[in-house]
């Protein structure tokens, strides 16, 4: 099915509101290296952008895959399919990641990982990291561990008739935080998966519904409905220490699907500019975006550290270009070439 631009960009946005939260105290840790001055920007909570990622990940999974509801054999196929699209860049960047841990160990934040935690990080198992938190090997997985669930959950509800298999992924969801919130904190990984964040996929899911039900918002409307998310997120950024999970999830999660609306429920219109078809290539890549950044944030930060004289607000600058950059050659080099022969290989 062809991708939705405006849904792309906002993948864009997403990833790029990531690397920006992790550029930043690699930019406070040059400047003070350096002898330079520098400020945290907080205008933005720059890790919605995972909050964006968990709603748009359940409109896609119901807007890409509706020629398999009610289809035998598509329970298979959609796992297949989503593998093909998960593992092989996950797996690369969690490879690169032990290497580097292997050869320069003093460049990362991080212990020397058990092979049980190695094992449950490529098997997108939740388990406790070097640090004692729920986290694999390489950090950002966390997301893709709550992602993974919600592939099998979304999995196993297409085996049941077409009208039943949305219910039965929200149902599910909504019985893992149920069952953290009232009778938690559950054992791992219980406790991991009923955390509120996956309601965010059910979200998504929700405004595919709405789009197909033909749910589609006038010009000046969507824009409010934008500019509500982007108010909700600055509100958010200025809420205070001491938030819950749930105060959190409230917040972000709340801009998330006001942003993703607007995004998804625009009418279709002619071919957009040339500013949002770039967003939207970006968009295409976000993916490796944002499993490549921290890579790029970090050797750019070892380099400026050797160079020395490089202002943090430059090397935030080239940073993000260079993460960019990184993540459309890997896409169109790796991530695409891979996934075709996994989806080969794979019978997707």
């Amino acid at each position: 099915m062809q991708p939705i631009s405006s849904i792309q960009v906002l993948r864009a946005l997403a990833a790029l509101m990531v690397a920006i939260h992790h550029v930043q105290p690699d930019a406070a840790l040059l400047a003070e290296a350096t002898g330079h001055s520098f400020q945290r920007s907080d205008l933005l909570p720059w890790m919605a952008g995972v909050d964006i990622f968990f709603v748009v990940s359940g409109f896609i999974m119901v807007h890409a895959s509706q020629d398999l509801f009610g289809r035998a054999g598509a329970s298979g196929v959609f796992l297949r399919r989503r593998l093909a699209r998960i593992v092989p860049l996950y797996w690369a960047m969690t490879s690169a990641f032990l290497l580097i841990a292997l050869v320069s160990p003093s460049v990362l934040n991080s212990g020397t990982p058990s092979l049980a935690q190695i094992a449950g990080s490529y098997l997108f198992w939740p388990m406790l990291s070097t640090q004692g938190v729920v986290q694999p090997v390489y950090s950002l997985g966390w997301t893709l561990n709550y992602e993974m669930l919600f592939y099998v959950v979304f999995a196993g509800a297409l085996l049941l008739p077409a009208r039943w298999t949305l219910p039965a992924v929200v149902l599910a969801l909504a019985a893992l935080v149920a069952s953290e919130s009232l009778a938690g904190p559950l054992p791992l990984p219980f406790g991991f998966w009923g955390q509120p964040i996956v309601l965010e996929f059910a979200a998504g899911m929700g405004i595919a519904l709405l789009r197909r039900r033909g749910l589609r918002l006038h010009g000046a409307l969507r824009v409010l409905v934008a500019l509500g998310g982007i108010a909700v997120l600055v509100a958010a950024a200025h809420r205070g220490e001491g938030a819950g999970t749930w105060s959190v999830v409230a917040w972000n999660g709340s801009a998330a699907i006001l942003l993703v609306l607007a995004a998804a429920c625009g009418r279709d219109g002619p071919m957009p500019p040339q500013p949002v078809r770039t967003l939207a290539m970006i968009g295409d890549a976000s993916y490796a975006l944002y499993l490549v950044h921290p890579f790029v944030i970090r050797g750019l930060r070892e380099i400026a550290l050797r160079a020395g004289g490089l202002s943090p607000e430059l090397y935030i600058l080239i940073a993000l270009t260079g993460a960019i950059v990184a993540a459309l050659l890997i896409h169109r080099w790796f991530e695409r070439p891979m996934t075709r022969i996994f989806r080969r290989r794979l019978g997707g």
